[in-house]
């Protein structure tokens, strides 16, 4: 059977209770029913993703969800079984080269192929590729990074390499930064300073950036969109201020025997629930969830806002059955 086949014959997916699509606005990043299968496993299912231009979008899910293959479809280093995705209107495959010229991307895995080449020569070597290379910015970032341009890439640490990887991605000032797991390897002072150089970078040069992490916490003050991946599909997708809004943590007393344990559905990512009192993370408007708390005969306490390291994790958890 064709890959063609398999994707036809593919089972619907059920709705998603949360946005998976932005309304408006011009994109840096599209990709439309985006399928990739791995023999017979479906590594993505319809991926719809969109980067709007000038935004820093996190895009989050769980080890094996689907998160690099997406990245490596972009930069045309995976091909895709079905669906397309597009860098600044360009399609990825057709014109590989010049979005390629356009991206600083920093991989997950430190695949150097050529771990006999000093650091120095690496950047140097690098740079030939990339008309808009900034000579003395490199430099800057060298130094920033505390890069030892002497030293062979086969003799770096994990953490060393990632920074010499962010050093070539951000030297030639590309209109879009595609990091995946930038900090990942880094002990927590060289994140922290890392984190410094990236936003430094930001406020200086204008850039679109899509950065995959499971340090979400380090860029809560950065990101201003989030995309969510779980088991190869894009469960959701918005503006962070939407989610703030839309998921709060709900307080509640409730009387004994009370019957609105299986309220909201799968709108609730997580339930604890006592004789007398629940603390429930739902998503909605917080005047219908409270209403119809209310109207169960529930008496909500406080609905507050979550920080963006919860709300990622209430995202990904798997659901259980009501209880």
């Amino acid at each position: 059977m064709t890959a063609a086949a398999r994707i036809s014959t593919a089972p619907l997916m059920v709705p998603s209770p949360f946005p998976t699509a932005l309304n408006g606005g011009e994109l840096a990043v599209c990709t439309t029913a985006l399928t990739k299968y791995y023999g017979w496993h479906p590594a993505l299912k319809n991926v719809g993703l969109q980067v709007p231009v000038g935004s820093v979008y996190l895009l989050v899910g769980p080890n094996g969800a689907g998160k690099s293959t997406t990245i490596k479809i972009l930069l045309d280093m995976v091909r895709p079984s079905g669906g397309a995705a597009h860098v600044f209107d360009m399609n990825s495959q057709r014109h590989a080269a010049v979005v390629r010229a356009n991206v600083g991307y920093v991989p997950e895995q430190l695949n150097w192929g050529y771990g006999w080449m000093k650091v120095g020569r690496l950047l140097e070597h690098h740079s030939r590729y990339f008309p808009n290379w900034d000579d003395s910015y490199a430099k800057h970032l060298a130094d920033a990074f505390e890069l030892r341009l002497d030293r062979k890439l086969k003799t770096l640490s994990k953490g060393q390499g990632r920074r010499v990887h962010l050093a070539m991605a951000l030297a030639h000032r590309p209109p879009l930064l595609v990091l995946d797991e930038p900090t990942d390897g880094l002990d927590p002072v060289m994140r922290d300073d890392t984190m410094r150089v990236l936003i430094d970078h930001l406020a200086e040069t204008p850039t679109t950036v899509l950065l995959s992490t499971h340090h979400v916490s380090e860029v809560e003050t950065l990101a201003d969109h989030i995309g969510v991946i779980r088991n190869g599909e894009l469960c959701a997708q918005m503006p962070i201020e939407r989610l703030r809004r839309g998921l709060l943590r709900y307080r509640a007393d409730v009387p004994d025997g009370w019957q609105g344990a299986s309220l909201f559905g799968d709108a609730v990512l997580r339930r604890n629930t006592t004789r007398n009192e629940i603390e429930w993370t739902v998503w909605g408007e917080e005047a219908q969830i409270a209403g119809e708390l209310a109207m169960s005969g529930a008496t909500v306490r406080d609905a507050t806002p979550i920080s963006l390291h919860d709300a990622t994790l209430a995202l990904l958890t798997p659901k259980r059955a009501v209880r």
